[in-house]
């Protein structure tokens, strides 16, 4: 059974659900929903009543239902405060309405489908996502982030006038697209990676019927930053520590190393993306987030760790915490070898582990 026909359409939205049968019984055609049975009214195709005995040419047959549409991926824009964002939209075959996603993307040059060439990700992590779910019943929308791909011009004019919430509004912008479109019952954001903590922030300033967490850092980025940098030397460490500190505080730093691995975390441009970044504490913002809530998290995640996912858990008791075993950042099953690694980051053929569309199912049969 897929999940569309055993979804429960909210009360709110109930009027959205009108079906193919219903349209048909009020349509000027007049075919009603049996639309392969003749006319039985008596009197009703110029014969006498009672009289049902009336040869095929003499009635034409009424028309066809109209039949429901088959599943469709298509091109979609909003537009921000700079210019275009530019996204791809599933949808299911049938009539809906359907319950959708937005999945908003994580940190980098990511785009629409999760992957970020000059870095070697070639995962297709999103476009398989969004066809898996789309197989399942469920729309979605995928796309580019600001300054990605076809969303180059919805970027701002400089690094230095990125800030970490326009990302966190540029997904509000494809959930009130969906709430737009009559096609779609429910909206569901996922999140993965940072962007589990932009879910955050969209919950709670939109409105939504669900929250999805995947992969998503349970703690300030500073102290995720900290740990990422705790195998530099010791002279490096404290000077990448002191610069965190700055950040934390929300001061400029203008004395950065002029090395590879310093300008690429601290160069001055960036700085400020950062400070907006540092103030959102992902465990204080998801108990913010009032929608059913999922966290979904694998044990083979060499970016983000089981407990992250537990301390959002922590931070919202009545979330469900799905931990699955042997899936890594990706979404795809993997050891902790490198070879593995490699393999689920740089091979679009591999799957997307299925639990992944179980656990999303679940949250949205609740909705």
């Amino acid at each position: 059974m897929s999940l569309r026909s055993c979804l429960v359409v909210p009360a709110r939205r109930r009027a959205l659900a009108v079906s193919c049968a219903a349209a048909l019984a009020v349509s000027p055609l007049g075919a009603g929903c049996r639309s392969g049975e003749p006319a039985s009214s008596a009197g009703g195709n110029g014969a006498p009543p009672g009289d049902t005995e009336v040869p095929d040419a003499e009635v034409p047959p009424p028309p066809d239902a109209p039949a429901c549409p088959e599943a469709a991926s298509a091109e979609i824009t909003v537009e921000n405060a700079r210019g275009a964002l530019s996204g791809t939209l599933e949808v299911p075959a049938g009539c809906g309405p359907f319950p959708a996603v937005v999945i908003i993307p994580g940190s980098g040059p990511t785009d629409r489908d999760g992957n970020q060439a000059a870095a070697g990700i070639r995962a297709d992590t999103y476009k398989l996502l969004a066809e898996g779910l789309r197989d399942r019943g469920v729309a979605s929308i995928r796309y580019d982030k600001a300054g990605i791909g076809a969303s180059v011009s919805a970027a701002p004019r400089s690094e230095q006038e990125l800030r970490f919430e326009m990302g966190a509004d540029d997904a509000g912008l494809w959930v009130k697209k969906l709430r737009d479109d009559g096609r779609f019952a429910t909206v569901t954001v996922v999140g993965h990676s940072e962007g589990s903590l932009l879910g955050m922030l969209v919950a709670q300033e939109t409105e939504i019927d669900g929250y999805v967490s995947i992969a998503g850092a349970g703690r300030p980025i500073g102290d995720v930053l900290r740990e990422q940098l705790a195998s530099l030397p010791a002279e490096d460490r404290e000077r990448a520590y002191a610069i965190l500190g700055q950040l934390e505080a929300g001061e400029l730093v203008a004395d950065v190393p002029q090395t590879q691995l310093f300008m690429s975390m601290f160069r001055p441009s960036v700085q400020p993306y950062i400070i907006s970044w540092m103030k959102h504490d992902p465990a204080v913002e998801i108990a913010a987030v009032t929608a059913p809530t999922l966290l979904l998290q694998g044990t083979t995640d060499i970016q983000t760790k089981v407990e992250d996912a537990e301390r959002l858990a922590g931070a919202r008791p009545d979330a469900a915490l799905v931990i699955i075993e042997g899936m890594n950042h990706t979404l795809k099953e993997a050891t902790l070898s490198n070879a593995s690694q490699n393999a689920a980051y740089a091979d679009p053929s591999l799957p997307v582990v299925p639990r992944v569309f179980e656990a999303i199912e679940a949250l949205i049969r609740q909705e």
